[in-house]
């Protein structure tokens, strides 16, 4: 095996653990129904008594079969070692002391957990059984992210539960899984407070002293032409950290009011000055 494929299934293994983890001290004993099979063996466990880990597990297999033919054999096994690994961590850990039972507790940092599990888990290609790979069938075929298409799965899900459970715990459970899914995404795209700076503006050369002056960023030029005015324009693409945008975005209002400026928020930087720490500060 190369070291990405030990990586990744290392990352599965963590990532299964904290799901499990998150299921026994936060959302099994606060009564929480947050989606997915473990939505799902919580209220068999509500209404027949069977252990979770068992229902959980026997679930999965029709389930891990769907993810076997539709996202391959790599996925599979990942997901195999996910389904197998998240029960058994469940069972393992069944009887420990130290659990949550306030909802609103057991919403919060059940909801951390769980997603950062989930998302550790999908960074390494895998799967923890069960809905988790209804999810990413629905992700391969939609586009759209993890996060929200756990969050279409485990609706369905939870919305289901309100005949066991009051709707108290069913408008929690719905925050859980809203919490989860942005927790995932959170944990895949690593989002941080940088700042990408669009500048559009007509002296070039003005912008570009004040962002190497003041901030000693590097920038992209790229060449354009104004929609309104018909007329040669220059716009300028930066990424910076919150506090170096904000300066920025002050010294323009200051010294260049006419330029039009936008600033949205990076998900993800690579690249030197911001994925590697002995490159901060240099110039890209």
């Amino acid at each position: 095996m190369t070291k990405q494929v030990l990586r990744d299934y290392a990352l599965v293994i963590i990532g299964a653990t904290l799901v499990g983890i998150a299921y026994n001290l936060f959302l099994l004993p606060s009564r929480l129904a947050a989606g997915g099979i473990s939505g799902v063996s919580t209220i068999i466990y509500e209404v027949y008594n069977i252990s979770p880990a068992t229902s959980q597990f026997l679930i999965n297999i029709p389930i891990f079969i769907l993810g076997w033919i539709t996202l391959g054999k790599d996925f599979s096994w990942k997901a195999l070692l996910g389904t197998f690994w998240v029960p058994l961590i469940i069972y393992l850990t069944a009887d420990f002391p130290y659990t949550v039972t306030n909802p609103v507790l057991g919403t919060l940092y059940g909801a951390i957990i769980l997603g950062t599990g989930l998302g550790t888990v999908f960074k390494g290609g895998g799967s923890t059984g069960g809905t988790a790979s209804i999810a990413q069938v629905v992700k391969k075929f939609t586009g759209i992210s993890s996060g929200y298409s756990q969050l279409i799965v485990d609706g369905m899900v939870v919305v289901s539960s309100i005949i066991v459970f009051n709707l108290e715990l069913t408008l929690f459970a719905l925050i859980c899984i809203y919490l989860t899914g942005k927790t995932i995404d959170v944990v895949q795209l690593r989002t941080s407070a940088t700042k990408l700076m669009m500048i559009i503006t007509e002296d070039e050369a003005s912008i570009q002293r004040i962002i190497h002056e003041q901030i000693d960023r590097g920038l992209t030029k790229v060449r354009s032409i104004g929609g309104y005015t018909n007329q040669n324009q220059t716009m300028i693409l930066c990424v910076a950290d919150q506090q170096e945008a904000v300066k920025i975005k002050g010294l323009l209002q200051d010294k260049e009011p006419t330029a039009f400026v936008v600033f949205l928020n990076a998900s993800e930087v690579l690249g030197r000055g911001f994925s590697l720490n002995k490159y901060y500060g240099q110039k890209f």
